[in-house]
């Protein structure tokens, strides 16, 4: 299973703005033929329509069916939960990273306890959850939260780290002040890094959103909607749960890759 908490480099996550528009249609390449040979499938028979239903049928479903309206209900209220997990769990991740990259004490004294606990797998964290909090929305929400803490706090703590020696050299040269060097040097060299945290970490919200109310199946939610569809086989109920999971997941990369890359302009094509 890929740790998406594992610190990534900034040129292979941001920065796209140089890709070359045909990218685009070459990277639709799988999912069109993904469409024709399900589509193909299904309308041959060569496989039960309970199982694989039509994409027709599932692209209708949240329009005319009464199962599938309940999608939008679901939506808002996952979407709502996850902005609210996300901001303060990567506020406090952020606000660690900082702690742990300008303090050697802290670093020595909260480095291993934190790096111990984000080996643990998020959803080991479900039964001491309910456990604490019951079924309902605060144990979601402080599910959420984790998901979004460590690659927040992780990628935060890496980029303070990986600011160039020399750097600090110059600093000393020109005599910066303590808060010289945290606005000048510390927060833009980590700039970089942290904006990698922050997608990383809404990417594990939503995922984290998701599987919560999956696991945790009281109130609206996808994951919630995904469940009653499982209860009640119905697949094409299930399918479109998954497929507004996919689409919402990569909505929020693709954003998070075009806002970061305009912010971090300064830094040229990272391609």
């Amino acid at each position: 299973m890929v740790d998406l908490s594992a610190p990534i480099s900034v040129q292979a996550t941001l920065g796209r703005r140089g890709t070359r528009p045909d990218a685009f249609w070459r990277g639709l390449a799988i999912p069109a033929a993904i469409v024709i040979v399900w589509t193909a499938t299904v309308h041959l028979g060569l496989v039960e329509s309970r199982l694989l239903v039509p994409l027709e049928r599932i692209v209708a479903l949240p329009f005319f069916d009464e199962a599938g309206r309940h999608l939008w209900l679901g939506l808002g209220a996952s979407i709502v939960r996850m902005i609210g997990g996300f901001t303060l769990g990567a506020f406090l991740g952020i606000a660690l990273g900082l702690l742990l990259g300008m303090s050697r004490t802290a670093e020595r004294a909260v480095g291993p306890s934190f790096h111990a606990l984000r080996q643990i797998a998020l959803f080991a964290w479900i039964p001491l959850l309910t456990a604490w909090f019951g079924n309902g929305d605060g144990s979601k929400i402080v599910y959420i939260v984790l998901s979004a803490f460590f690659p927040a706090a992780l990628h935060t703590h890496e980029g303070l780290r990986t600011i160039p020696l020399h750097y600090f050299e110059v600093a000393r040269v020109m005599r910066f002040t303590w808060w010289q060097r945290v606005t000048r040097l510390l927060l833009p060299g980590a700039l970089p890094s942290i904006f990698i945290g922050i997608q990383i970490a809404l990417i594990t919200a939503w995922i984290g959103t998701v599987g919560s109310e999956y696991a945790m199946g009281i109130g609206r939610g996808i994951g919630s909607f995904l469940a009653e569809g499982r209860e009640q086989f119905r697949m094409d109920v299930v399918l479109l749960g998954v497929l507004v999971l996919a689409l919402v997941g990569y909505a929020i990369n693709l954003a998070c890759g075009r806002l970061f890359g305009r912010l971090l302009h300064w830094q040229g094509d990272t391609r």
